[in-house]
């Protein structure tokens, strides 16, 4: 059972080949088996699972259907659920029980899927290996001596590992697309404002979206149907109408435009994923698409923009955890001062830490126009150049990552070497673009991934393009040693 995708659950729940009882309880036991291996999960939601596993059997049995009716997810530790621990894997919110189920939460679970649990993350999303959580780091399954890329890497390793067949997670600058490459999966950051961020807890609140992790486009297309759609409570979420992702995958790639930047192949990616990335353009020719050289002339200064913007955007919104009103509080706080600095400095790790003087430092007079107004007229330049781009081709091909996944505390010491790393997934967030990330091979063992971009709010084109690369590519369907 633990082998099948999202698509392949809901074809046998509709068949009464299992029930979601039956289901929900296999995979409740592998977790319980194997995820000491990877630390993927902050909490279980066993008695939650199997209540709305029974609940799910009763509404099939009384004729409703549904590709998510019964079907186990799990979600990244910062949509809020009511009544259960939403941690942002912190130590700061490490008590903290949300009053109130997120949009996304909400959403899925009308649609009658079943949460086993609460994954691990990177600390308050601010990281690109899920080492910064308070709870440990995420191992991958791939080589548990590597990481499986943050800030999802959670939802990614379990997925990954088959301890369920797809999780929701979050991207403000790669999160959902990085560990999907690092593991195998597929990843998809819909356009800003396409799924709510009501009751996701902020890191960088103009570029936080939230979207599915899981094996297949197929599977991405059934979960992101669940959570996508406005929402009136998230005032950056928009009216625009949700089409049948489903419905679009088998459409024919004959003639589209697919553009490949020439700055995504300069010196720092890797040479083994670059003959990976060309493999991959290969293939889609065969499916009758055109390849076109194209220009992102700023994408060099992506990076420098991203991590002056996300920092400040963070330092604003993380001000609110103060050991007043809820999270954590140090100790016998000799005033009110001493309060809010102990219990800041004791309630936040270091990466969350550093991003927030950053941040502050960024907003600070005298440095705004200098750091924060120029960051943001980068980020304009940015997006003209994916618009200009986008007359050209339909699509934008490249790389997901320069490297596969390092290992473990390789890059501790040097933040900024991890932060380089983002150079291929930051500038859709900058732009607010739908991006993807899919299985396009592997180096040493360990996945690589190939990402595609498309305009606005159309997501359903990267996914069309996504499932007709992996119904003629076997990447997607091989399976970690050992799970």
């Amino acid at each position: 059972m633990h082998q099948m995708t999202l698509a392949e659950i809901a074809r046998g729940l509709a068949d009464k080949k299992f029930s979601s009882e039956e289901l929900t309880k296999v995979l409740l036991a592998r977790i319980a088996q194997l995820d000491p291996q990877l630390n993927s999960f902050i909490s279980l939601t066993e008695d939650l699972a199997l209540q709305q596993a029974k609940a799910a059997d009763a509404r099939r049995a009384n004729g409703e259907s549904g590709a998510l009716l019964g079907a186990p997810i799990a979600h990244k530790d910062l949509f809020c659920t009511q009544g259960i621990r939403t941690s942002c894997g912190s130590k700061m919110l490490d008590n903290f029980k949300a009053p109130y189920d997120a949009t996304v939460v909400a959403k899925l679970a009308a649609a009658g899927a079943v949460t086993l649990g609460k994954t691990n993350m990177d600390e308050f999303a601010m990281g690109s290996a899920n080492e910064s959580s308070y709870y440990g780091a995420v191992k991958n399954p791939w080589n548990l001596e590597h990481v499986p890329g943050g800030s999802s890497g959670g939802s990614a390793a379990a997925v990954a590992a088959r301890l369920l067949p797809a999780a929701t997670a979050t991207d403000t600058g790669g999160s959902i697309r990085q560990p999907a490459a690092f593991t195998n999966l597929t990843g998809l950051k819909p356009t800003y404002g396409r799924v709510s961020r009501w009751g996701m807890i902020a890191y960088a609140s103009s570029l936080d979206q939230g979207g599915p992790l899981a094996r297949t486009a197929e599977d991405c297309a059934i979960l992101l149907q669940g959570m996508a759609g406005f929402d009136a409570n998230d005032s950056t979420s928009i009216d625009e109408p949700v089409p049948d992702y489903s419905a679009s995958l088998n459409g024919s790639l004959q003639g589209l435009r697919i553009g490949v930047p020439k700055e995504y192949f300069s010196a720092g990616l890797d040479p083994r994923i670059a003959e990976l990335i060309h493999n991959s353009i290969k293939e889609l020719e065969k499916l009758g698409a055109v390849i076109k050289e194209i220009s992102l002339p700023n994408m060099q200064h992506a990076i420098p923009a991203y991590y002056v913007i996300a920092p400040a955007e963070a330092s604003s919104n993380l001000s609110r955890f103060d050991g007043v009103r809820f999270g954590y509080r140090c100790e016998d706080p000799k005033n009110l001062i001493d309060l809010y600095k102990r219990s800041r400095g004791e309630g936040f790790g270091p990466e969350v830490q550093r991003r927030i003087m950053v941040g502050a430092y960024a907003l600070s007079a005298g440095y705004y126009d200098a750091y924060y107004l120029k960051a943001q007229k980068i980020r304009r330049l940015v997006k003209n150049d994916f618009m200009a781009a986008f007359n050209e081709v339909d699509i934008i091909l490249g790389p997901t990552t320069p490297n596969p996944a390092w290992k473990l505390g390789a890059k501790n010491s040097d933040p900024v070497a991890a932060y380089l790393e983002d150079v291929y997934t930051i500038t859709a967030n900058l732009a607010g673009l739908p991006g993807l990330s899919m299985p396009a091979g592997f180096v040493d063992g360990l996945p690589v991934g190939v990402q595609l971009l498309a305009p606005y709010f159309q997501e359903g084109r990267l996914l069309n393009v996504a499932h007709q690369y992996q119904l003629n590519t076997d990447w997607h369907t091989r399976t970690p040693t050992g799970f």
